[in-house]
């Protein structure tokens, strides 16, 4: 007897569906349990047949169901499948990062009922000296006397201890009930007041309007300050009124609290977040909220392109040049090309705004591909803050500050300004040294010297992630000599508040910022002017607003102008750029120091003196010329192994499996960071001038490539559309 097969997609590394027996019904897109190996996990079902290729007697059957109904609608499926083809990443492992965390592991993907509390008893004649030593329970038993309230929202202001107090003495009562639905938000909507545009942002106002409802891509050029998240608001506000969800994605998770109350202040509207510092049950309860059409404006990092929507009405991705918007592990995808290919699967429209736009979405729009849309002025009445290069050539160095940038530090201060010091390494110090023998610490695991951290005492390897003690003896030659090279932020905290006592030092890191509760109330202390000096790495660098800061000083970006990365040059002018940005955003004029030992270098002179877009078609015309992306497309087939010969030896095979006649290939060579947790590592680069050749050979290629007997003695990745070649 024959039986109905389903094809089910499983999170396993694998290129691959499995085929199971069906004994009951099962939709497309629905998760179900499964037997694998050992073990049972979800698995999504893509599709139902009557035959397998697999002898049925060797197959088993679907253990359980869990949903009736598919967990993603009919767009998002097929722009997952897409991407699983176009990324050539294995499509359970794909369908699996969509989801939220519980759903991967079953939960269900309908909302529970949530608990309630309310009174129970008649207070109109209430004895309140029953409550006379519970001061708080008598809070609470007023409060909800004014109605029903979710338990959780009570847990916010009372402790177990005072709810627990009155279920006892039976004055309230907890109960379960579904929350009234939000799904007609729209009809309520009011908006706050708003600015009145200048030109150029009518303009781009008037040209996102009469995109509405149909699919196209705009490419929203604005220097910072220009005021493009005025333009995002206003060319919003006609979808929401219609009914229309709006998705908005930002580079980092410190960008979201402060988006989400900006777009929340102008629009009565449910707006959520969506970032890897929630739990896993606040991330499932947004996208529930979103797939049922009450959430009017959802805003997120990289992974929330994947958010079902109801009434998807457009999709904004901010600082669109950023790389964080390209995953870098499992599942490589770039949100930003993603959104482009869901809009177009909606017929919606896409923004993407930047100060400093990739040269990928640059050359589209110049091309003509994109709409270009252009802000040259800063919005109100502030003026671009003037940028400088300082010659620290043969200058006296204090904790990495020039001694002449110190005064004009001090100037800043005195008036009453703020000063933010860039420098984009964290840690005390990039290397502990031995002044007697030379030797540096350096990690094993990495072959690369560990970063001292003061703040705990300890080495720490930037790479692997591995930690030491901080010896008192150099490991070489047992001399007590040890001395420090280079500067970190720790080390400049330290250095200006040691130039500025009078002044509070406050340094913004990942190191020093591990909570959103914490970065959140650095930016109000920031903005308030308890703080003066602010030293930072690039979390400073992206999206802030500071209006008292008249003074950004860069410190050591050398190392980036000799970079063997060809994006390398693309990336430090997008990053001075945007951080020059941060100076001059209010009424006071701002100014830009770029401390450097290389005054004469020509991108420092081009950025400098004709800013980034005359830079960015400059290196446009180049990548032309040289045949590099945009102008090529490529893959990048990493393969990291204990044995460096092993890692070698396989990519050599690999690289057999492709037609070279068809593509050009670059490789094996040892990647720029060669070892890495004792892992060496190599890499093969597979170009073309055609999307679609490197695509058909990747195609062919990679189930050859799988089948290498080396295949599964190393680990090996492909990443299309590579950012990062370290």
């Amino acid at each position: 007897m024959s039986h109905l097969i389903a094809e089910i997609a499983v999170p396993v590394p694998m290129r691959r569906s499995f085929d199971y027996i069906v004994e009951q019904s099962v939709v497309e897109g629905a998760r179900v349990w499964v037997t694998f190996g050992r073990r049972k996990v979800v698995g999504i079902v893509l599709a139902t047949k009557s035959h397998s290729d697999v002898d049925e007697a060797r197959l088993k059957p679907i253990d359980a169901v869990i949903d009736t109904h598919s967990v993603f609608d009919t767009d998002l499926f097929t722009l997952l499948r897409w991407a699983s083809q176009y990324y050539q990443h294995p499509i359970g492992e794909v369908l699996h990062s969509a989801l939220p965390v519980r759903l991967r592991d079953g939960e269900s993907a309908e909302a529970p009922p949530l608990e309630y509390l309310r009174h129970c008893v008649d207070l109109t004649d209430f004895d309140w000296q029953k409550l006379k030593r519970a001061p708080r329970q008598k809070v609470l038993l007023e409060w909800l006397a004014t109605g029903q309230r979710p338990a959780s929202e009570v847990r916010q202001s009372f402790s177990q201890s005072c709810i627990d107090g009155l279920l006892k003495h039976q004055f309230i009562e907890q109960f379960e009930a579904y929350p009234e639905s939000q799904q007609h938000w729209w009809q309520g909507l009011s908006v706050a007041d708003k600015p009145t545009p200048n030109l150029e942002q009518s303009l781009a106002i008037t040209a996102l309007v009469a995109m509405h409802n149909q699919f196209g891509i705009a490419l929203l050029e604005g220097i910072t300050g220009s005021g493009k998240t005025e333009v995002y608001l206003q060319s919003i506000e006609p979808l929401l009124t219609a009914g229309q969800q709006v998705l908005i994605l930002v580079p980092e998770i410190g960008l979201t609290p402060q988006t989400v109350a900006r777009f929340a202040n102008r629009f009565n509207v449910p707006v959520e977040m969506l970032h890897s510092g929630m739990t896993d049950k606040e991330r499932l309860s947004v996208w529930r909220r979103s797939n049922e059409g009450e959430v009017g404006i959802v805003i997120g990092t990289r992974s929330a392109i994947f958010t079902p929507f109801k009434r998807l009405g457009m999709i904004v991705v901010d600082e669109e040049h950023d790389n964080s918007f390209k995953q870098q592990e499992g599942f490589r995808y770039h949100a930003r090309d993603l959104a482009a290919i869901r809009a177009r699967q909606l017929n919606i429209p896409v923004l993407l705004g930047s100060a400093t736009p990739s040269l990928e979405t640059l050359h589209n729009a110049i091309s003509g591909k994109y709409r270009h849309l252009v802000l040259q002025a800063r919005a109100g009445n502030a003026n671009v803050a003037s940028q400088h290069l300082l010659d620290i050539r043969d200058q006296p160095i204090l904790f990495g500050i020039a001694s002449g940038m110190v005064e004009r530090m001090r100037a800043h201060l005195t008036q009453g300004n703020q000063v933010m010091v860039f420098l984009n390494r964290r840690g005390y110090a990039p290397s502990l040294q031995c002044h007697h023998c030379g030797a540096v610490e350096s990690c094993q695991r990495c072959d690369r010297p560990y970063t001292l951290h003061r703040f705990s005492n300890r080495l720490h390897c930037h790479h692997c992630g591995d930690q030491q003690f901080v010896p008192h003896s150099c490991g070489s030659c047992h001399a007590h000599n040890m001395i420090t090279q280079g500067v970190g932020t720790e080390q400049l905290e330290q250095g200006l508040s040691e130039l500025f006592p009078e002044y509070t030092v406050m340094r913004i890191d990942s190191d020093n910022m591990r909570s959103k509760v914490r970065l959140h109330q650095t930016l109000e202390d920031i903005n308030s002017g308890k703080c003066q000096i602010l030293v930072g790495t690039q979390i400073l660098a992206k999206g802030h607003h500071f209006p008292r800061v008249t003074l950004v000083v860069i410190v050591d970006v050398d190392g980036a102008l000799f970079s063997a990365d060809f994006r390398a040059a693309e990336n430090l002018s997008q990053l001075i750029t945007q951080v020059a940005g941060r100076a001059g955003r209010a009424e006071h004029p701002g100014e830009m120091w770029l401390q450097t030992h290389q005054p004469g270098h020509p991108l420092l002179q081009d950025l400098l003196l004709n800013g980034y877009g005359h830079f960015a078609r400059l290196t446009l015309d180049e990548r032309k010329a040289a045949g590099l992306p945009p102008f090529s497309c490529q893959a990048l087939l990493r393969c990291e192994a204990h044995d460096q010969e092993q890692a070698y030896e396989f990519l050599r095979q690999a690289r057999d499996c492709f037609a070279s006649s068809q593509v050009e290939l670059l490789g094996p060579i040892p990647a720029p960071l060669e070892k890495r947790q004792g892992r060496f590592r190599m890499q093969l680069l597979v170009q073309s001038p055609q999307r679609a050749v490197l695509q058909k050979q990747l195609f062919t290629a990679l189930p050859s490539i799988e089948s290498l007997s080396l295949a599964n003695r190393v680990r090996w990745s492909v990443d299309v559309d590579p950012q990062d070649f370290s």
